[in-house]
């Protein structure tokens, strides 16, 4: 299955490249997502949890960085992990490269080929796009606030700036003595308000559209 996602992030490329490579530090903003594990500097272990409605999965697996372009801002990554019940497993090839937009806007964009077998495949295709969607928007947001928090986004302090002094200026507190956020796992219930929310909506598709999305 192919699931693409994107969002936007108001820092300049070359920062936000920066950022996403530092695996240690973005870990905390993927939802229900532990690292326990750095390999090298391509290799990564690691949990992820996640409850749907009345189910619960814990995956434990593993991520590869397969290729890496530094220029074109793109890299390629392998993730696999089996469910710990033995209840099924999961394969994925994630494709993420960045694309400058208006003034210092960067756009992140996501293709990813996944595979689910046992429990996880009894998921609907309809359903996990939409999930997906939901956990890439988690996930943007959480990284937005610690890049704000450490001042590497538009607008920040400059480099060099000492941030107390920057936010004395503007009469704020201390921005450097803010801890960086970090996203909590989506739990059961949201996880199935959505999925209930995306069974309407390609209800309501079929029925009026013949099974296809109106323009």
């Amino acid at each position: 299955m192919l699931i693409e996602n994107e969002f936007t992030v108001s820092t300049p490329p070359d920062v936000l490249w920066a950022t996403l490579l530092d695996v240690e530090k973005i870990a905390p903003c993927m939802p229900g997502a532990e690292l326990t594990e750095v390999v090298d500097d391509r290799n990564w272990k690691g949990k992820l949890n996640a409850k749907f409605g009345p189910v619960s999965m814990s995956f434990a697996g593993s991520v590869t960085m397969e290729s890496r372009d530094d220029e074109a801002h793109r890299v390629v990554l392998k993730a696999k992990g089996m469910e710990a019940k033995g209840k099924g497993a999961a394969n994925a090839s994630v494709t993420s490269w960045l694309e400058p937009g208006e003034g210092d806007q960067t756009t992140v964009k996501m293709q990813a080929d996944i595979t689910l077998t046992g429990a996880a495949a009894q998921l609907s295709r309809g359903l996990l796009p939409e999930i997906s969607k939901h956990l890439t928007q988690q996930f943007a947001d959480c990284l937005q606030e610690t890049m704000a928090a450490e001042g590497v986004l538009a607008g920040a302090p400059a480099e060099g700036a000492p941030a107390g002094e920057a936010a004395a200026a503007e009469g704020a507190p201390d921005a450097a003595a803010k801890p960086a956020p970090v996203a909590k796992p989506v739990g059961g219930f949201r996880l199935g308000f959505i999925a209930i929310r995306a069974l309407i909506q390609n209800f309501f598709r079929t029925l009026f559209g013949g099974g296809k999305t109106q323009a």
